[in-house]
């Protein structure tokens, strides 16, 4: 299919229906998964009003000034922190040279999880390394974590899915994320006071690196644009109290490209319509660090031969991070 188009699924019948209700799901999700690797989701269960405070406390940070956001800078070892506006392009990622994307954001990881060797020992520290949170909004802390933690179990709830769409038992990949390391980022598109340089976009186009992710974005104003395979760039629909989904780079190749990991960028707001700001929750769900990644079985056969070796999830995250940052850096 050339143009494929991002669909709409509720996953509410997942959630509470018969069995038949819940293979309908897996199967649109299978569906939008080999098509385009993108869908929105309804019927999931997240209180919109934790949503919309999320996004005020947001605003309330990226509106302080530069000076206090940037005491929180993201180190070098650890995504945690703030990340400065032009600080970052999106698209070296995929080797691709383009100007700095006009963005800012702040991240966090896992949060309350055991003090073990498993976390903390010699390969976890850095994926559970502690989140660097600002002194002010005084409530930004507490609201991150109550969202973090939505977005976690849905996640969980999304890989379900997934594990069925995959003719696999619906609880395949529950022990790979039992110990996710997934990182959250909150991302400001301010307004555009001044018109960006050839080239330049709120975030340049690239893939995902994980299993999925999870966004929310308070306006289609400079929206989510996704690639089709005939090249073309299509919208990716905007509707209150929904979610869209995407699957990344290691969710692809585990799936042994079935599933296809779709580059996507972030647009500039129309003419009119640069004073608009933007910003997206995004939630990077990345399965336990040890999770054994190869081709999946029910993905593989005679005419699909396995395409990738065997690997896991913290160091295929890890090579893709690298690479980035040395770009970054050159």
């Amino acid at each position: 299919m050339n143009n494929a188009s991002v669909p709409l699924v509720d996953i509410g019948p997942f959630l509470n229906g018969d069995e038949k209700a819940r293979a309908k799901v897996a199967e649109t999700v299978d569906h939008a998964c080999r098509e385009i690797g993108f869908l929105i989701i309804e019927g999931h269960g997240i209180c919109p009003r934790l949503v919309g405070d999320m996004h005020g406390v947001s605003h309330d940070y990226f509106s302080l000034p530069y000076w206090e956001k940037i005491s929180r800078k993201m180190p070098p070892d650890r995504y945690r922190g703030y990340t400065a506006f032009k600080s970052e392009t999106l698209a070296l990622s995929l080797d691709e040279k383009s100007p700095p994307d006009l963005k800012e954001s702040f991240s966090c990881g896992p949060f309350n999880r055991d003090y073990d060797e498993y976390h903390f020992g010699e390969d976890g520290q850095r994926f559970f390394a502690p989140n660097i949170w600002p002194e002010r909004p005084k409530k930004m802390r507490n609201l991150w974590e109550q969202y973090y933690s939505e977005m976690e179990t849905l996640a969980a709830t999304l890989m379900q899915i997934f594990a069925v769409a995959l003719n696999l038992p619906e609880t395949w990949f529950d022990d790979k994320i039992d110990r996710q390391i997934a990182n959250f980022s909150a991302i400001f598109y301010p307004p555009q006071g001044a018109k960006p340089i050839s080239g330049q976009l709120r975030g340049g186009a690239h893939t995902d690196y994980g299993s999925l992710t999870i966004v929310h974005t308070d306006t289609d104003i400079g929206g989510l644009e996704v690639k089709q395979r005939n090249g073309q760039w299509v919208s990716v629909p905007w509707k209150p109290h929904t979610f869209v989904v995407n699957i990344g780079d290691l969710m692809a190749e585990w799936t042994n490209d079935m599933w296809v990991s779709t580059m996507h960028r972030v647009a500039n707001p129309p003419t009119g319509q640069e004073e608009k700001s933007k910003t997206s929750l995004c939630f990077f769900h990345q399965p336990n660090y040890d999770a054994i990644v190869e081709c999946i079985p029910t993905c593989v056969n005679a005419e699909r031969p396995a395409r990738y070796s065997r690997t896991t999830s913290g160091a295929h995250v890890t090579s893709k991070v690298m690479k980035h940052r040395q770009q970054m850096e050159s």
